[in-house]
Parts: C-alpha cells; sequence; structure tokens
C-alpha cells in the first residue's frame, strides 16, 4: 500500500465535547473520493452515537476545503457504475449531516467547489475566513449540481442560485453570507467557531436535536420527494459526449470544446 492509501482522509478528535472531522486529503484538494466519503460517513456516525460529544465540527488542512467530486477515480471507472456510487454517496452524506441530531459546524478557510458546496449547505452553521471562495463549477465540465440541490436550494437567495448554477463564477465570503450560504464571514474562523461552539454548549442535547429537526424538516422532506428523481437524472449524464470532454477537458487543463 502506498503511504497515500494507508493515511486517513479525514481526520477525527473529540475535544471539549466536539468532534472534529478534518478533511486531509491534500493531493486531490479534498476531492470526494471513495475513501473520504467513507471516513466521513464513519466520522459522523461515531460523533452521533457518542453521548460525550455535543456537536460537530467539519475543517480541512490545505488551502482547499472540497473540491468536490474526484474526477480522476470517475475517470477511471465504469461510467455507469462511477455515476450510481457518486450519487449514492453525496445523497449520504448530505442526509447524514442534515439529519444528525447534533449541531454540525463547517469551518471553512479556503476554496469550496461543486459537491463542497451542497457539503456546506447541509451543514447548520458555516463559518468562512477570509481565504475562502465559492463556486457552482458543474456546467463548465457538463454536469449539472444535481444532489447538491438537495441542500443547496432550500439555503440559497432565488437570484443567485440562478447566477450561480449557470456562469460557474467564483464569489467570496461577503457573496456566501448575503445569499445565504454561509452564516458568518469571520476575520478568524477557528476563534469565532470556538465562540459557536460555547454558545452550543448552553444549550440541552434534546433541545438542540429537537430545534434541528424543526430547522431541517422541509429539507429532509425534500430528499424523500426528490432524492430518487435526481439520482436518476445526474446518472444519464455520466457518459455522455459533453461529461466526457468537460472531464478530460479539466484532467488535461485545458478549456472544453464549447468554451474555445
Amino acid at each position: 500500500m502506498s503511504e497515500t492509501t494507508e493515511a486517513p482522509f479525514v481526520r477525527y478528535e473529540v475535544a471539549d465535547g466536539f468532534a472534529t472531522l478534518t478533511f486531509d486529503s491534500p493531493h486531490n484538494r479534498n476531492a470526494l473520493s471513495s475513501k473520504l466519503v467513507r471516513e466521513l460517513l464513519a466520522g459522523i456516525d461515531a460523533a452521533v452515537t457518542d453521548p460525550t460529544v455535543r456537536g460537530i465540527v467539519l475543517t480541512h488542512t490545505g488551502n482547499t476545503f472540497c473540491a468536490g467530486a474526484d474526477l480522476s477515480e470517475a475517470a477511471n471507472s465504469d461510467p455507469a457504475t462511477a455515476a450510481d456510487q457518486r450519487t449514492r454517496q453525496m445523497i449520504d452524506v448530505l442526509r447524514a449531516l442534515a439529519a444528525a441530531p447534533k449541531p454540525v459546524i463547517a469551518q471553512i478557510d479556503g476554496n469550496v467547489r461543486a459537491g463542497g458546496m451542497g457539503i456546506i449547505a447541509a451543514c447548520d452553521l458555516v463559518v468562512a475566513g477570509p481565504s475562502s471562495s465559492f463556486a457552482l463549477t458543474e456546467v463548465r465540465i457538463g454536469m449539472a449540481p444535481f444532489m447538491i440541490s438537495l441542500t443547496l436550494l432550500p439555503k440559497l437567495d432565488q437570484r443567485a442560485a440562478s447566477r450561480y448554477y449557470l456562469t460557474g463564477e467564483k464569489f467570496d465570503t461577503a457573496v456566501a453570507q448575503e445569499i445565504g450560504l454561509i452564516t458568518i464571514a469571520a476575520d478568524d474562523a477557528a476563534a469565532e467557531v470556538k465562540r459557536l461552539c460555547g454558545e452550543l454548549r448552553k444549550g440541552s442535547p434534546q433541545a438542540l436535536a429537537e430545534s434541528k429537526k424543526l430547522v431541517n424538516a422541509q429539507l429532509l422532506a425534500g430528499f424523500d420527494a426528490q432524492a430518487g428523481e435526481l439520482a436518476e437524472r445526474s446518472g444519464s449524464f455520466f457518459g455522455t459526449p459533453e461529461v466526457i470532454e468537460g472531464m478530460t477537458a479539466f484532467l488535461q487543463k485545458r478549456p472544453p470544446s464549447w468554451a474555445q
């Protein structure tokens, strides 16, 4: 086994009543590889079942919180198999974060792209530092943000969703806060998360769980109503000529044919 394979992609630590899950897969900018997703889901489950844990913090190493799907892994897989696996994984991650009976805080000071956007939208509180940037880049590789719409669309201003879904433009923390993607744009994300954890400790565990259930009821109802259809639509795109061209262009670091 290589060192990359053996080392965890998600580090799990518990301190002061909060479980911190740190994305630590620098070789692919914390992309959502199968290994990272498995470890993330295991970490969420460990935090949820540990009675000493009051809440969960998601954070990252390096200058990228999450680059979205691992396109290198997808490119080396059968398109139908890759599509089914990726959609199931994304549904599982988003639902696990939104349905966890403990508050989840995302602590970001780096780039968030594509699937990473859906992850932060599934969190209850999102604190972003000054080095953060955001983009929904799916349209630039021939895809659309199918599965992550389950968490994004309930949170985003509708006009902003239209703009950033269609253009793939990058935007900063001020815009992210204005459109509802993040909770707080902070000069020191770690300090602000520490403060918020202190506020959350003042709430009782059962009250926090029920309050989160109230806030996320409609979002989770959307999973039940739409996840199956969105998974089918997402899967139907894999293996199409435009997606093949878009993924190939991305991996070759060149513009796709339609952008030339």
